[in-house]
């Protein structure tokens, strides 16, 4: 029997709330998902956890789960659903990307939307360490938003890494997901590849043919197809900044030598320099559905 595919939405307890919750509720109405909210305590976690004296410390428990149960019942109440099945979930674990982690194996999303770093939803958030530590363990696509409203078209770009070093697939998957997600938002969407050789060369001739395989597989038109020259960290982030794009899609792991500060520079040259939500890709995470209708 056909289940709808479920997006966890981690709920803050804080004035980002609504902000994801939003995107959440747009994004559940276009692929026909059903919500998850799913909120961790884990300040009063940790603050059990290194108690001195142990005393009631699983009443205390018990309570900051009750409290929690409460406000997200709150908030499942007051959310303008029109017909999104929501359910809730609570835990009081520490660290909170742990208990994110937790949550996704057992509840298996497809997407996971987080506001990032910040909980102040007019700050342009730089990531915490509990969002580079979910970019590396969530198990499932991770969609980091920064609070900025998206256009009533928004423009999407997907940022791929045509080389032979690269996971086998991911390229492919990123391109399907970004297009899912732009087509069920009635969006743009646009390839973005850094070269890091001489364009031109035979080597760089053989990852656009790549490249133009790719494109054909999700019918991108040449003119939404962009060739930049130099490493990605250095290009991708002043282009997009350029572009002034509501979202980029990338890939959140890689096989390439040098993963570590490959992944962790160009993100945070992204999260320096752009304002947008950002869309990690796992490989071999589950794929976005067809969205059911575009966004009008």
């Amino acid at each position: 029997m056909d289940r709808s595919p479920t997006f966890l939405v981690v709920v803050n307890r804080c004035a980002s709330d609504p902000t994801v919750l939003t995107k959440a509720l747009r994004l559940a109405r276009q692929f026909g998902a059903r919500l998850e909210l799913f909120l961790c305590d884990a300040e009063h976690a940790y603050a059990l956890q290194h108690a001195y004296d142990r005393t009631g410390l699983e009443d205390a428990r018990k309570a900051c789960i009750v409290a929690a149960m409460e406000y997200l019942t709150h908030v499942k109440s007051a959310a303008q659903c029109d017909g999104v099945a929501i359910s809730v979930d609570v835990a009081c674990e520490s660290p909170l990307y742990e208990g994110i982690v937790h949550k996704a194996r057992k509840s298996g999303p497809v997407l996971v939307l987080k506001h990032a770093g910040s909980p102040d939803p007019f700050d342009r958030a730089a990531f915490d360490a509990n969002d580079w530590q979910l970019m590396r363990t969530c198990p499932a696509t991770l969609l980091l938003t920064r609070g900025r409203r998206w256009r009533s078209r928004p423009r999407f770009a997907a940022a791929v890494d045509a080389s032979e070093q690269e996971t086998e697939g991911l390229a492919r998957q990123i391109l399907k997901d970004a297009q899912a997600l732009a087509r069920a938002n009635d969006g743009e969407l646009e390839l973005l590849y850094a070269e890091r050789g001489r364009i031109g060369s035979a080597e760089s001739r053989t990852r656009e043919i790549v490249l133009e395989g790719l494109t054909r597989e999700v019918n991108i038109a040449g003119g939404q197809v962009h060739i930049l020259a130099g490493d990605p960290e250095a290009a991708l982030p002043e282009f997009a900044k350029q572009r002034d794009y509501d979202v980029l899609v990338l890939g959140a792991l890689t096989h390439r030598q040098g993963l570590a500060p490959l992944v962790g520079t160009l993100t945070s040259k992204l999260a320096e320099g752009l304002d947008c939500d950002i869309v990690l890709v796992k490989p071999k995470a589950a794929s976005l559905p067809v969205p059911i209708r575009q966004a009008v």
